[in-house]
């Protein structure tokens, strides 16, 4: 049976979004194998080519940068020309940029590079999660952003692990290696064939305006479900930030051997992996609010409290269980941030949410370490208190929207269901929300 999609597009047969999300899972896995491979030893490596600790600070954190930058432009393009030539455009940006630290660079260069590996890996990060929000039956999305995250997080923990085992003294072959990995990863991406209705085009007899609206495409649709997840997503980016930096020092202010921090990070990415299944099934048979609430929660009492823990086991142990609250939200979020959007936005609505997620990760970095030297409990009270109101402001802004999914309930959009009041406002039925009236939308974004 064939269900209509937005903009009378043809949502994709159960069998074709389970090879989709495969083959994007496949890809994902591949690209964050390779990136997060030269992680650890790189600030190293940028001492051995002689530039110093501040400058290392800079490189790693021009990775964020070409996030928050160029994010939303890129999911802008995919809205334009389709997520399949961004995904695979930005693997090949990301190659090019690795395959560059083997030349003879001087130590500034690295920003550079570092800042077009951000560009490669964020684009094609953007265009992966929008081309499930827009192929993706609305009733199997939870599960297929499930699968992607796992796929990511699983080459995160590989990663990171290959890259330190081998060290610095090769890190020529890790560059070669991660360059090579996410070349290997546009093989499945080339595969992928992307429904029709997915791009935004002309609409039939546009006649003299055909043009036009090829050159400039509808705007986004703001609504409560999005604006929530907005929210959400900027708690996540402050709290993220915080550990990338805070993390390591609290454990080697507890004693923690090398090992141990290691195994500490390995800890928390297994039983996100293991969970991530069940809570994309979760997310589409229960109040996905509710899973979105609770796991930032979670995460908000774990980080609270880890200053306070003086054990390093009990650190290590707490930090997996933390995990289970991080895999039962974030499905959930994004199955919320596109509800009641069409899918020519969400690639800009991934874009924003990236973006802001991105932000707040270089923000609360760029901020963790000197609030640690001040006090070690600043900066993880901080995240929480932040994290805290937040989720206050969330749980007010989603009181309306509806938390479960309505498969059931989908619309039919017919030629001339886009024409948008010229106040900005649409009231119309949203057919995300099973029909009922769209809520919150308030304003649109180019």
């Amino acid at each position: 049976m064939i269900r209509r999609g937005p903009a009378g597009g043809v949502a994709p047969l159960p069998d074709a979004s389970v090879r989709l999300i495969r083959t994007l899972a496949v890809t994902v896995f591949l690209e964050w194998f390779g990136a997060t491979s030269i992680v650890p030893m790189l600030p190293v490596y940028i001492r051995h080519l002689g530039g110093t600790d501040a400058l290392a600070g800079l490189v790693m954190a021009s990775f964020f940068a070409a996030g928050v930058l160029f994010q939303y432009p890129v999911g802008r393009l995919s809205d334009r020309i389709g997520r399949k030539p961004v995904l695979v455009a930005g693997l090949v940006v990301y190659a090019a940029a690795s395959f560059a630290f083997l030349a003879h660079i001087v130590p500034a260069m690295a920003i550079l590079l570092r800042g077009l590996q951000g560009l490669g890996a964020g684009a094609s990060a953007v265009a992966a999660l929008a081309m499930v929000s827009g192929s993706v039956a609305r009733e199997r999305r939870g599960r297929a952003f499930a699968s992607i995250y796992g796929a990511q997080i699983s080459g995160m923990a590989v990663g990171p692990l290959i890259g330190a085992i081998v060290g610095v003294r090769y890190m020529w072959a890790m560059f070669l290696a991660s360059g090579v990995v996410a070349l290997v990863a546009c093989i499945p991406a080339l595969r992928i064939v992307e429904p029709a209705g997915e791009i935004e085009t002309p609409a039939v007899g546009a006649g003299a305006g055909s043009h036009r609206a090829r050159t400039k495409l509808a705007r986004v649709r703001w609504n409560r479900s999005m604006a929530g997840a907005m929210v959400a997503a900027a708690a996540l980016g402050l709290t993220t930030g915080i550990y990338d930096i805070c993390w390591t020092l609290l454990m080697v202010s507890r004693g923690a051997t090398g090992w141990e921090i290691g195994v500490s990070w390995t800890l928390f990415a297994v039983p996100f992996v293991v969970a991530a299944r069940p809570s994309g099934w979760l997310a589409d048979h229960m109040d996905r609010r509710y899973l979105v609430l609770g796991g930032v929660g979670l995460a908000m009492v774990f980080c609270a409290g880890y200053p306070f823990i003086p054990f390093v086991p009990l650190l290590m142990i707490l930090g997996g269980t933390e995990a289970l609250g991080f895999a039962a939200a974030l499905p959930s979020l994004q199955s919320l941030l596109t509800q009641g959007s069409e899918a020519s936005e969400v690639g800009r609505i991934q874009g924003m949410f990236g973006s802001t997620q991105t932000a707040c990760t270089a923000v609360s970095a760029a901020l963790a370490g000197a609030a640690f030297a001040y006090a070690r409990w600043l900066p993880f009270l901080s995240a929480s208190a932040f994290t805290a109101v937040a989720l206050v402001t969330t749980a007010v802004i989603w009181r309306k929207v509806p938390g479960h999914v309505h498969p059931a309930l989908e619309t039919v959009e017919v030629e001339g269901a886009d024409d948008r009041p010229a106040d900005g406002v649409d009231d119309r039925p949203s057919a995300a929300v099973g029909g009922q009236a769209a809520v919150g939308v308030s304003s649109e974004v180019q």
